[in-house]
């Protein structure tokens, strides 16, 4: 009888005793891919729970969830005269990450005109918002008020609320007593396509 090798009685993880209380297999994952997967299955297990991985229904759309990481070269963009570019990939950005850290507060909105474009915000961007924000004045904000979502900038002065366009063609609005105004969250980035 051999002393080493093979298969062994009671050797081993125990059946069931992994994350998801089933077997497992090993897989070979290209190394760009491993935090994408990583992630999938963390989101899986925070979203379905103790359910079987046949359950494909219940994590429909996750992989478009998951982190896709982009390029991230370490050379900085002149903005003026152009240099030679680095041909060095400092690291990969996960967008998700980037834009929305909190990932379920976070949601998304279209613009729909021209009242916030000092501030860089024009038609046809998407605003990402974050609802665990604290709003203070002096931030962006999607208000709805009296059933109308807006964006505007939050000012709070001694005779009252007020929400500020960026856009000189629009006037401040007063929030008077008698609006009802619920602010849904705050703007933290603007995504503007050319």
């Amino acid at each position: 009888m051999l002393s080493h090798g093979g298969k062994r009685n009671g050797a081993g993880r125990k059946k069931g005793s992994g994350a998801f209380g089933e077997a497992t297999k090993v897989v070979r994952i290209p190394e760009s891919q491993v935090d994408t997967v990583k992630l999938w299955l963390q989101n899986y297990k925070e979203q379905v729970g103790e359910a079987s991985l046949e359950n494909l229904d219940a994590i429909s759309g996750m992989m478009e969830e998951a982190a896709q990481l982009l390029p991230l070269y370490s050379h900085k963009v002149v903005a003026g005269f152009p240099s030679p570019a680095d041909d060095f990939i400092e690291d990969r950005l996960d967008l998700n990450e980037k834009l929305a850290p909190n990932h379920s507060s976070t949601f998304l909105l279209k613009v729909q005109g021209e009242s916030m474009r000092d501030a860089g915000i024009f038609d046809g961007d998407i605003l990402v918002v974050d609802r665990s924000i604290t709003p203070r004045p002096g931030k962006i904000v999607i208000a709805a008020l009296d059933g109308e979502l807006t964006v505007k900038r939050l000012d709070i002065r001694n005779d009252g609320t007020y929400l500020l366009p960026e856009n000189p063609d629009y006037p401040d609005i007063k929030v008077g007593a008698e609006s009802e105004m619920v602010i849904w969250g705050v703007v933290t980035s603007c995504i503007h396509q050319f």
